[in-house]
C-alpha cells in the first residue's frame, strides 16, 4: 500500500511560478519512476514530466525550457518547479509512482490544482 499527497498548486499569474511537490509513503519497494500528469476539463490525461530510478528525465515538448522535474530520494518526494506559466497550463496536476522489480504496480495521488489567469 503506497500513498502520494499532492502539494502546492494554486493561482497564480501568467509568467509566475510554483512548485509542485509529491510525498511517498507507505509500503515502498523498488521504485522503477515517478512522474506528474495533468488533465483539463475535456481533454485527456497527459505527461507532463517523468523521471526514472537510474535519473533519466523526459518532458512534454509544450513545458521544455520552463518546467524542471526533481526528486529527494532522502524523503520520498518528487517535485516540480514550473517557470513562465501560461493559461494552458491550467489544469488538475497528479503526481505517479511506478514500484516493483518485474511486477509493476502504479499509485496516483488525489490531485492538485494548478490556475494561471490574470
Amino acid at each position: 500500500q503506497v500513498q502520494l499527497v499532492e502539494s502546492g498548486g494554486g493561482l497564480v499569474q501568467p509568467g509566475g511560478s510554483l512548485r509542485l511537490s509529491c510525498a511517498a509513503s507507505g509500503s515502498i519497494f523498488s521504485i522503477y519512476a515517478m512522474g506528474w500528469y495533468r488533465q483539463a476539463p475535456g481533454k485527456q490525461r497527459e505527461l507532463v514530466a517523468r523521471v526514472t530510478s537510474g535519473g533519466s528525465t523526459n518532458y512534454a515538448d509544450s513545458v521544455k525550457g520552463r518546467f524542471t522535474i526533481s526528486r529527494d530520494n532522502a524523503k520520498n518526494t518528487v517535485y516540480l518547479q514550473m517557470n513562465s506559466l501560461k493559461p494552458e497550463d491550467t489544469a488538475l496536476y497528479y503526481c505517479k509512482i511506478s514500484v516493483g522489480v518485474e511486477l509493476i504496480r502504479h499509485y496516483w495521488g488525489r490531485g492538485t490544482q494548478v490556475t494561471v489567469s490574470s
